[in-house]
């Protein structure tokens, strides 16, 4: 009842270290979608979908934490579920990917799997939409727009498509998360870890979401650095007897 994509980019970072981050977005016409279907660490994303299995996406992803590589780890998980032919399972880990569509999914569902990447859907349109949703990642993958944004991207390419078919369903959901391997000294950026729980326009209000988000996080920067040269311009201030002496001592 939904399609998503999980991605894995490598990148170098401001201090010039090579980093990874992992990428999972989802959307589907049922409500809280986020709560269900997408996983993510700084060692790789999972989505569970079709007939959710939850523990699926959970002990996936811990193993993935564990150190298993995704081909080993999510067919571990399918061969001990006995409801796996009616299961959407794919992620994506350093060095690997993995997808699995059961027989009995409801069509249209299918996957396709690239170099870093992995998308998947059932009850959908057709295939066209996950050979969008993949077709619009790959036109902009490693691009200098946020992971987040691109990944709403792809979703938008895959919903213009004709996305999940049950159109007498109004209420949506969409959700995404970016996890990296970089150390973020100020934290988490508030726009990795999104959702709309209900609402009849998923990827508009995503995007809406994210760019909300994406600003909140701009302007608590540009906050605390302002708080920051304003304590030290008041040190300097209360103390001109040391400043004396750090002007001598240069």
């Amino acid at each position: 009842m939904t399609f998503s994509i999980c991605v894995r980019e490598e990148y170098t970072d401001d201090e010039g270290e090579r980093q990874t981050r992992f990428g999972v977005a989802v959307t589907t016409r049922l409500p809280g979608v986020g709560t269900l279907c997408p996983f993510a660490s700084e060692n790789g994303a999972v989505a569970t979908q079709s007939l959710v299995n939850v523990e699926l996406g959970r002990k996936g992803l811990a193993y993935l934490d564990d150190g298993l590589a995704v081909e080993d780890a999510l067919p571990a998980l399918l061969n001990a579920d006995d409801g796996k032919e009616s299961r959407q399972l794919h992620g994506v880990d350093a060095d690997g990917t993995f997808a699995f569509s059961g027989e009995e999914c409801k069509g249209w569902f299918g996957h396709t799997v690239g170099e870093n990447y992995t998308v998947a859907g059932n009850l959908l349109t057709g295939e066209a939409v996950i050979e969008a949703t993949a077709a619009a990642y790959e036109s902009d993958a490693f691009g200098d727009a946020p992971l987040s944004e691109r990944l709403i991207d792809a979703l938008e390419a895959g919903h213009a498509e004709g996305g999940d078919k049950r159109e007498d369903l109004p209420v949506q959901s969409a959700a995404l998360i970016v996890e990296t391997t970089e150390d973020r000294e100020g934290g988490d950026p508030y726009y990795t870890d999104l959702r709309v729980d209900a609402t009849e326009t998923p990827i508009a209000d995503l995007r809406e979401t994210h760019e909300t988000a994406a600003r909140g996080w701009e302007d608590a920067l540009a906050k605390y650095e302002r708080e920051a040269e304003d304590a030290e311009d008041g040190k300097d201030a209360e103390d001109p007897e040391e400043n004396d002496e750090r002007d001598d001592a240069e």
